[in-house]
């Protein structure tokens, strides 16, 4: 395989075999395609050059035949590469439906990973063998690149949008993360690893490193910015219910309608106005600057998982207050 091959990266994903026989395939066939048409020219060209001793040649007739040869036989082939290349490209980055998503943020000079489960980690991302995962991904500040080399998986990083990349990781071990876009000063800093684990050493991992899960942290966020005020949920409702919300259509004022994804829920977050829901007024400030793409995170995992029922009750957003107990005196 190519990987073999001292200069290539090891093939640690289900992607990386596929991404290095298309590739093959390109420079074996794209090579001998140019290898034969130089040594034609080569040929033609000192075969029969001009002599002084031999009058022009007469002019050879047209083949149409020879034409349609010569235009049909490489464009059915480079339609057979591009159809390859399409199947490839779709299955590097679409991800199965079942794949587990972790968020990443790209911020001068470091990458945040955050679990599903809570875990959170800087610059390096645990993973097991046999199972896709779906990275999230999204920047603080300016364009990052996500590349793992030995995965055959690469991604840009842009602020205010998010961006998605897969992968399923086959061999157990530690490989390099980079970011591949110059991003300022320290960019040749701005490295990691994906540790890749046996199933078994990850669900280990995870307990060891338990913490709130997403969901859980995105309530706590939920109810700190008293987003319960309008989104309650109930007969008072000044905001559009949040429970069941994720993936529907949602139909807009004004006419047109969106499905309610991760970009469309950061942007109702962050610029509210942007798209308003049919039957509501834009009431809701803009949280941009007062919530980071890490809070941000948490809320559209809490969001996604709200079912029916289960939006927080108006006492929780304010806590009872602390009393202090009352101390007898003794008689």
């Amino acid at each position: 395989m190519p990987a073999d091959i001292i200069f290539f990266p090891r093939e640690a994903s289900t992607t990386a075999a596929q991404v290095d026989r298309l590739l093959l395939a390109l420079v074996v066939i794209c090579g001998s395609v140019g290898l034969l048409v130089a040594c034609l020219l080569i040929y033609f060209a000192v075969r029969y050059r001009r002599r002084p001793e031999r009058p022009p040649p007469p002019a050879m007739p047209g083949s149409t035949l020879l034409e349609l040869f010569w235009t049909l036989t490489p464009a059915a082939l480079f339609l057979v590469l591009f159809a390859w290349g399409a199947t490839v490209y779709f299955a590097a980055y679409r991800a199965p439906d079942h794949a587990t998503v972790i968020y990443a943020v790209g911020k001068q000079w470091m990458w945040k990973f955050q679990h599903p489960e809570g875990q959170r980690e800087i610059n390096q991302l645990h993973v097991p063998t046999g199972r896709p995962f779906k990275i999230m991904l999204t920047s603080e500040d300016v364009i990052h690149s996500f590349f793992v080399p030995d995965f055959r998986i690469h991604m840009d990083v842009l602020p205010g949008r998010y961006s998605s990349v897969w992968f399923e990781a086959t061999q157990p071990g530690t490989y390099h993360l980079f970011c591949s876009q110059y991003c300022g000063t320290n960019h040749a800093k701005m490295t990691g690893s994906v540790v890749v684990m046996q199933p078994k050493e990850y669900q280990q991992w995870l307990h060891l490193h338990a913490e709130g899960s997403l969901a859980l942290e995105g309530r706590k966020t939920f109810l700190k910015y008293r987003c319960l005020s309008c989104h309650s949920a109930d007969e008072h409702a000044r905001a559009p219910v949040l429970e069941q919300l994720y993936g529907k259509r949602v139909h807009l004022r004004g006419g047109g309608s969106v499905i309610a994804d991760e970009a469309y829920l950061r942007e109702s977050i962050v610029n509210p106005g942007a798209k308003i829901v049919a039957g509501f007024d834009n009431i809701m400030p803009t949280f941009k600057g007062q919530v980071d793409e890490e809070d941000i995170y948490q809320l559209i995992a809490f969001i996604k998982g709200l079912q029916h029922g289960k939006t927080p009750r108006r006492v929780e957003e304010f806590p009872p207050p602390l009393t202090t107990p009352q101390i007898e005196e003794p008689d």
